[in-house]
């Protein structure tokens, strides 16, 4: 069943369109038993989708994926496994997010990275395509689509990622995921607190069919190993519109701080046409996602950091731009924190492989090689 705002979204209509639907009888709603609204069957909703192209089917549908990993609600943000993220990036730490996504039950499972030997003198994004290769290559028995290997195989790979990113102290070898990543990127060991790593890996961890989770899926399909198929991911956030919106939304801050706001935000809409971390398309009121990351982010921020960083919220509010949304936190996150410019990238990439891999695994259970777009030729 689908919610409300899911069968609009796959409608490519408005709500109150939706249940204009309804109400003229060319679709049915079904009460919501667990909470205020309406549920849609997948099937009638498809059919609709047919029906209302001429019974074309639709240009840019590869396949109905149906997912028990992510459910994401406007209020609430991304619900995991029917958990809301924004929540339990305040008491779960993120190595225990991954294992309910993967619905593992192996809270006490090992998250050690393998050695990666020297670490090759390039830029971050790259280290960590590097450090995914060798994991696989590494890996005696890369090819074994079981649960328990899969999951081995991410647990590997995202510590392999961490690693990858640059000295850590040596007590912090068998830290947390957070608490490594964290020694990594910041400047000194109290530039900011494990906890605010943590939930932003938390918060980043899944989001449902983005586009790198696509990538992975297809992967999937084509049962890709666990290697390849987070390959095809990374390298499909690395996009400067994806997992790379941080990095702008960071530079953005920058530039505010040294030029001013009106002139920051009147280059970046001159040069880009948009504003980097403002406005999501499935959060219209706000990504919940932003004000429970930025709670954490605020304490790190100098008191003139954080002016700047208000009033660009102000000015871009008071010109009706989108309102902020998680790319806007992660960065002053790290901007706060004295972080590099693409720690934000960097974070994004560890926490996504957490869902990567749930993604991957309820793929392997899908008909293999079920994705294949339409294409409609032109000369």
């Amino acid at each position: 069943m689908l919610t409300t705002e899911e069968a609009a979204r796959r409608l490519g209509v408005k709500v109150p369109t939706l249940y204009a639907y309804v109400s003229r009888g060319l679709l049915e709603s079904h009460r919501d038993p667990s909470a205020r609204g309406s549920l849609f069957d997948l099937s009638d909703v498809e059919a609709l989708a047919i029906r209302s192209r001429g019974g074309r089917q639709t240009a840019t549908r590869l396949a109905t994926i149906t997912t028990a990993v992510t459910q994401l609600h406007q209020e609430l943000g991304p619900l995991y496994r029917g958990q809301r993220a924004t929540e339990l990036a305040t008491r779960a730490r993120f190595e225990d997010v991954a294992e309910l996504l993967w619905e593992s039950g192996s809270p006490d499972a090992d998250w050690g990275a393998p050695d990666l030997g020297p670490c090759p003198l390039v830029h971050t994004l790259d280290r960590m395509r590097w450090a995914l290769v060798v994991c696989g290559a590494t890996d005696p028995l890369r090819s074994d689509l079981r649960p328990p290997a899969v999951t081995n195989a991410a647990r590997r790979s995202a510590a392999a990622l961490v690693a990858a990113v640059g000295e850590c102290p040596t007590d912090h070898a068998h830290a947390s995921i957070a608490a490594r990543l964290a020694a990594r990127l910041t400047p000194s060991s109290d530039a900011v607190p494990e906890e605010a790593v943590n939930a932003a890996l938390v918060l980043m961890a899944d989001h449902e069919l983005a586009t790198s989770t696509m990538a992975v899926r297809v992967a999937a399909s084509v049962r890709a190993d666990p290697y390849d198929a987070l390959l095809a991911g990374l390298a499909t956030l690395a996009g400067p519109l994806h997992g790379g919106a941080s990095q702008m939304a960071y530079e953005l801050l920058v530039v505010a701080e040294r030029d001013g706001a009106e002139r920051a935000l009147n280059d970046v809409l001159r040069e880009q046409g948009r504003l980097p971390g403002f406005g999501h398309t499935v959060y219209k009121s706000g990504d919940p996602r932003f004000g429970a990351l930025l709670a954490l982010a605020e304490p790190r921020l100098r008191d003139g950091q954080r002016a700047v960083l208000h009033e660009v919220i102000a000015l871009a509010a008071a010109h009706d731009v989108p309102l902020p949304n998680c790319d806007l936190a992660l960065a002053a996150l790290s901007w706060g924190a004295g972080m590099p410019p693409d720690s934000g990238r960097t974070i994004f990439a560890v926490a996504r492989v957490a869902g990567w891999a749930a993604h991957y695994l309820e793929e392997l259970n899908e008909r293999p090689v079920r994705f294949r777009a339409r294409a409609v030729y032109s000369v």
